[in-house]
């Protein structure tokens, strides 16, 4: 599973995808909680990230919105700039 960023103690993720892997998202790990995030609008729909860290992923959701779903698409992954 690449590692697209990191940013605030939160590790960005995606899976190489398959058949069965959708919706398009990517998954962070933030020290022991997990969670999947929507690229369509940055949602946790899955996990049990802390609200705060929720809404940054959410915001780097929404800014590399474009760049994380072409990576989805063509499964040719990059490092993203993390979050200031």
């Amino acid at each position: 599973m690449p590692v697209i960023s990191r940013f605030h103690g939160i590790v960005i993720k995606m899976y190489l995808r398959q058949k069965e892997h959708n919706p398009p998202h990517i998954h962070a790990i933030y020290g022991e909680y997990i969670g999947m995030f929507s690229l369509s609008d940055g949602e946790m729909f899955e996990g049990d990230i802390p609200t705060k860290e929720q809404k940054l992923i959410k915001t780097f959701v929404l800014k590399y919105g474009e760049e994380l779903l072409k990576m989805w698409e063509t499964q040719q992954f990059s490092t993203l700039k993390p979050l200031e």
